[in-house]
């Protein structure tokens, strides 16, 4: 019986191996597309910007986040240092391809809210190493998908390592490296390509699991073309909990509180 029930095992480790090897890159994406991010999260974020002189800015910014089934809202409040205090940024992002997401910025300083447009979505967010376009979440039929590695040890875990094409390209040899958690789905890594050249990468360098989904604690962004890093550090996170609807609108970010 203790040979049979071992076999059985065998089998299943066996049979659990090929399916994962079997996935197709785009197959792999659409998983972590579809992975449980709960139905809200709040958070605190410090912002740590370092020149290339290596001196550091660091900003502290209220992060509030709400899926609704595929689609979602989110809103950034800063809180320090003064010169930044009272900026927010608005975001509604939609899984139908065919809607354009929607997002917001508001400047105290010109007691103005500035609606992002799609030709600024290549524009750096805040004087970080992030784009608006990194900011948000990326509908899966705007990129192709391929494998450059099926099983590759990164970090000390094994990854699929895909690269991800943008459908429509504003610069030819544009596209990502990705390295994809095979046990959790968490993109830990991306390497960012422009004209064939490594123009920056992205290091998930803590994550956790907190009530049973998986989130960023520590993110690094290293640009090699501004000779400039942006380090992301989160904390206090809560998960599902109530978050008003008035919090994700404009006239909310406008007043600058919430």
């Amino acid at each position: 019986m203790k040979n049979l029930l071992l076999l059985t095992l065998i089998l299943l480790i066996s049979f659990s191996q090929t399916f994962a090897e079997s996935l197709s890159a785009r197959e792999v994406m659409e998983k972590v597309d579809n992975r449980d991010e709960g139905e809200t999260m709040q958070s605190k974020v410090e912002m740590i910007l370092i020149n290339k002189r290596g001196k550091k800015r660091v900003r502290s910014i209220e992060s509030y986040s709400k899926n609704y089934g595929k689609d979602s809202k989110s809103v950034m409040f800063f809180q320090k240092p003064a010169d930044v205090k009272g900026t927010a940024f608005l975001a509604w992002e939609y899984d139908d391809i065919s809607k354009d997401d929607a997002k917001w910025l508001y400047l105290p300083a010109l007691r103005k809210v500035r609606r992002i447009s799609g030709s600024s979505e290549d524009d750096y967010f805040m004087g970080s190493d992030f784009t608006y376009d990194d900011m948000g979440d990326r509908n899966i039929d705007e990129d192709t998908y391929q494998f450059v590695s099926e099983s590759k040890i990164v970090n000390n875990k094994e990854c699929w390592i895909i690269k991800s094409t943008p459908v429509e390209q504003k610069v030819l040899g544009t596209y990502k490296i990705i390295s994809v958690r095979k046990d959790n789905l968490v993109v830990i890594k991306a390497d960012y390509y422009k004209k064939d050249q490594l123009v920056k990468t992205l290091d998930v360098e803590e994550i956790e699991k907190i009530d049973n989904i998986w989130v960023a604690k520590k993110m690094v962004m290293d640009n090699f073309e501004k000779k400039h890093k942006t380090i992301i550090n989160i904390s206090d996170i809560k998960i599902n909990q109530k978050i008003k609807e008035k919090m994700f609108k404009v006239s909310t970010i406008e007043r600058g509180k919430f």
